[in-house]
């Protein structure tokens, strides 16, 4: 059996980092298996559709690699595969449930369900609808909603994450299929595409649990097979008491992109993120996450978001593309995130700043702050040195007579590289009978400026002779 699965978002909006993972897992278990994916779009409901959301969704997966094999812009048998386009389609299944008694047009206004439910609450007991059925409902039409017929029962199925589920009757109720404008609901458009498109393992979140029993029914009145049904933990908070939401400062995906977020970053955190494969392991390639996925290692509970472990294993991405593909792929992806002073510097300039800053970047917009001062003159703060942990000890004049003889060394050394740079610092140290932290530290921030550096003897080589020595003499003349 050809394993098929489909990722179907609406396109209210930003794409956020549940959506994506939802995209990512039925992508794995299709590569994996050699199946298919489909990518669908659920925009039926026309109030909260937002103009260029789909476009979002389809960029935002194809900057993660995640591509499919149905769906807009690569097209396949099964379209349209836009829910909007497959309103006739909706309409003939609906038929069929009239047809056998188990759909109704419903003219009750929303008033009068407000007054049921209403009743319902004052009474203290559930509101179901199946209790408040019109007795003699009209001939269904476009313009009048349509309901299903419940059967109260039991059910039982078989979820690939949460294990067996029992549910009573009392969950099952007359659900909207169709809604007053002509479209279906999710609670029925999701059915009859995933029948026809032949989607046989269907994940999706686990808020959709509750709902399971009535689209059991619906599967049953159609008499279609069903597929698979795997329902997904929910991302939690931080603090885990409670689903992640923007609030709790999670962004979209296109916030962290445009932070400087890799994406092979993304899609390694997200994929861990309530999966592991019972092993140490936490870099992972695409390969290595189709290769090593199963459905079995979902967990069952929610997976809290770590947003420090997200930058951390962007850190490692940023080293490992440094050390696996070199300075220069490593350089096309930092394209827009440099400060805006270094707009006129040449790549081969930027290139030898991004190799000796690399291994400190968490994202790719530090670059923005951590190599302004190798583009231009920082200004002088000499509270900054003055109050160094390491330099408050020493009077004003003892950093000014520092300064003074690491200027006298370095403006005698021959030839400028790192080699000889350190070498030369490593013999001030002996000279002036300072520790690294006072001399180093002094002569970083004198040529710097920054909280945080590269090594000092590789920041002098790239700034150059000139540069390094007039800062030196400029910080020496302002104490």
């Amino acid at each position: 059996m050809e394993i098929i699965t489909r990722f179907a978002p609406s396109p209210t909006g930003y794409i956020h980092i549940g959506n994506v993972r939802s995209a990512i897992y039925p992508y794995l278990l299709a590569r994996q298996n050699n199946g298919k994916l489909i990518l669908r779009i659920e925009d039926t409901d026309r109030a909260r559709y937002v103009e260029g959301a789909t476009e979002l969704i389809e960029d935002t997966l194809k900057w993660l690699g995640i591509d499919w094999d149905e769906g807009p812009i690569v097209g396949g048998p099964n379209g349209p595969y836009f829910q909007s386009e497959r309103k006739d389609i909706y309409h003939t299944w609906a038929r069929k449930l009239i047809e056998s008694g188990r759909a109704y047009a419903d003219p009750t206004s929303p008033e009068k369900i407000d007054e049921y439910r209403k009743e319902c609450n004052d009474k203290k007991i559930p509101f179901l609808y199946r209790n408040y059925r019109p007795e003699n409902p009209p001939e269904w039409q476009p313009g009048i909603p349509l309901r299903f017929k419940a059967e109260p029962k039991e059910y039982s199925w078989h979820d690939e994450v949460m294990g067996d589920i029992q549910t009573g009757p009392e969950v099952l109720d007359d659900i909207i299929l169709i809604k007053k404008d002509g479209y279906p609901t999710y609670n029925f458009a999701h059915i009859v595409d995933d029948y026809e498109m032949g989607v046989t393992h269907l994940m999706r979140g686990v808020e959709y649990l509750s709902s399971t029993p009535n689209y059991l029914a619906i599967y049953e009145a159609l008499n279609l097979d069903r597929p698979k049904i795997i329902s997904l933990p929910h991302i939690l908070a931080p603090n885990g008491n409670k689903k992640l939401g923007k609030r709790d400062g999670a962004k979209s995906v296109t916030e962290y992109r445009e932070d400087g977020i890799l994406p092979e970053a993304m899609l390694n955190y997200l994929a861990c993120l309530g999966w592991n494969d019972g092993t140490e392991q936490e870099i992972y390639t695409k390969e290595e996450l189709i290769k090593s996925f199963s459905i079995e290692r979902i967990q069952n509970s929610g997976a809290r978001y770590d947003e420090t472990k997200l930058l951390w294993m962007n850190g490692q991405w940023i080293r490992r593309i440094f050390d696996e593909q070199g300075i220069d792929a490593l350089y096309e992806r930092t394209l827009g995130f440099w400060p805006e002073n270094a707009k006129d510097a040449t790549d081969e300039y930027k290139k030898k700043v991004l190799s000796i800053i690399y291994d400190r970047l968490k994202t790719l917009s530090d670059l923005r702050e951590m190599t302004a001062y190798f583009f231009s003159d920082p200004k002088i703060d000499i509270d900054m040195l003055v109050n160094n942990k390491f330099l408050k000890k020493l009077a004003e004049s003892e950093l000014e007579s520092l300064l003074k003889t690491s200027i006298s060394k370095l403006s005698n050394l021959k030839t400028w590289d790192a080699d000889n740079l350190q070498s030369t610092l490593n013999e001030l140290l002996k000279s002036t009978g300072k520790k690294p932290a006072e001399l180093f530290s002094l002569i970083r921030i004198a040529v710097s400026f920054a909280p945080f550096s590269p090594a000092l003897h590789l920041t002098l080589d790239v700034l150059g002779r000139e540069v390094s020595l007039a800062r030196l003499n400029a910080v020496a003349s302002a104490i």
